[in-house]
């Protein structure tokens, strides 16, 4: 019997280009491949262990000989390459039309009547790298107080602020007046707060960052399992992803290493349903940056970790472990690559190196959840419980 499960998404750890890379223009991405390529190796000892190595068509990772873990990776159904999209389709829900992007920047009338909504004048309206705008207009917003709005190639609406020229609760109260309007065809996944820190030429972006996200459509994995009378546990970016739908308790984490360690205190209380982490700073930190050490040794970071989240599960728990998209840092793109993610599935109720193959769709992640805890759930994907349950 499984009474919970642990899932924890690695923001942007991809295995490989899909067969549609090249219409997102992501030919040759592979982030853990290209990684372990750059680096001569990538030994990630826990992971292979629990079977990473043995996904099919997997590159730059060694093979176990006897995997722990049940094992496979899946194809992206959803037209889309970032958080919102991913972690809504592993919670079951499949978008047929992909979220408005501004790769020249948002249309001016929609500009004007921010400004008007929040009382001044704006800066940027461009796509950029978030670290590299506030380097550009950093000074020029501490003169003039206007908040910097940027996007990128996913569906966002950034707005950067300097903590000390406009405090967080009114940025995250502009960002609300965003959200607000940013509807229709303008419905962007995300406005995301990025507040930063510091003196001209020496600005840094704070963890204080918040990512405003529509409202699911409709209910997923979170819902059917909370109105079962379960516990949704969310860690890290989870509740802002799915705005706070479905879920029963929450806590927000400053950095991978936070949100592992706050991963094992909701796991070393007796509680039943599903504790939800996202490790955000795969993506933030080191993908969208291009490091590709910083990023290497977020992995040997997390996956020195994962004795200890196991030695915490209780003999009812699951750990899954997956991802969303991709974001390779070896490319000259700073953005989300389109990928494979990895499927990691282990407990002491499951069988041992099960491979479950290529799945058509990150959904059948959550369908599989949802019939591992007993629940029914109506929502996209295919389960592969009994493929892997010993029951």
């Amino acid at each position: 019997m499984v009474n919970r499960v642990v899932l924890i998404v690695m923001d942007s750890v991809g295995i490989g280009e899909l067969p549609d890379a090249k219409e997102f223009n992501d030919e040759g991405s592979d982030t853990i491949g290209n990684i372990s390529k750059q680096l001569g190796g990538l030994n990630l000892l826990n992971l292979q262990k629990l079977g990473l190595g043995n996904i099919d068509g997997i590159k730059g990772i060694e093979k176990a000989e006897n995997p722990i873990g049940c094992y496979g990776k899946s194809l992206e159904k959803s037209s889309g390459k970032d958080t919102t999209t991913g972690h809504w389709e592993i919670a079951g829900i499949i978008l047929k039309k992909a979220f408005p992007t501004y790769p020249n920047g948002f249309p001016q009338d929609l500009i004007n009547e921010f400004e008007r909504r929040i009382g001044t004048k704006v800066l940027g309206n461009y796509a950029a790298s978030g670290t590299a705008i506030i380097e550009e207009l950093g000074d020029l917003h501490v003169k003039t107080g206007y908040p910097i709005v940027y996007t990128s190639a996913d569906s966002v609406f950034q707005i950067a602020a300097h903590e000390e020229v406009i405090p967080l609760e009114r940025l995250y109260e502009i960002c609300e007046i965003a959200r607000e309007l940013l509807k229709g065809e303008h419905a962007v996944g995300r406005v995301i707060a990025r507040p930063f820190v510091g003196k001209s030429g020496e600005y840094k972006r704070t963890s204080n960052r918040k990512d405003f996200s529509l409202k699911p459509p409709k209910k997923t994995m979170l819902n059917y399992i909370s109105e079962a009378n379960m516990d949704v546990f969310a860690v890290g970016k989870i509740e802002d992803i799915y705005s706070g739908y479905g879920i029963t308790r929450a806590v927000h984490t400053k950095n991978n290493m936070d949100g592992i360690l706050k991963t094992i205190e909701f796991i070393k209380e007796p509680s039943k349903g599903l504790i939800f982490t996202n490790l955000v700073d795969f993506d933030m930190l080191y993908g969208h940056r291009n490091d590709v050490s910083g990023y290497a040794n977020a992995l040997l970071e997390f996956d020195g970790m994962i004795p200890k989240i196991i030695e915490n599960l209780r003999d009812d728990d699951v750990l899954v472990i997956t991802a969303d998209h991709g974001c390779d840092p070896t490319t000259p793109s700073t953005d989300h690559s389109r990928e494979y993610i990895p499927i990691i599935f282990y407990g002491k109720n499951l069988k041992s190196g099960i491979n479950i193959g290529t799945r058509s769709t990150f959904s059948d992640i959550g369908k599989t959840i949802a019939e591992l805890l007993n629940v029914e759930a109506d929502i996209e994907g295919e389960s592969f419980a009994k493929e892997i349950c010993r029951r």
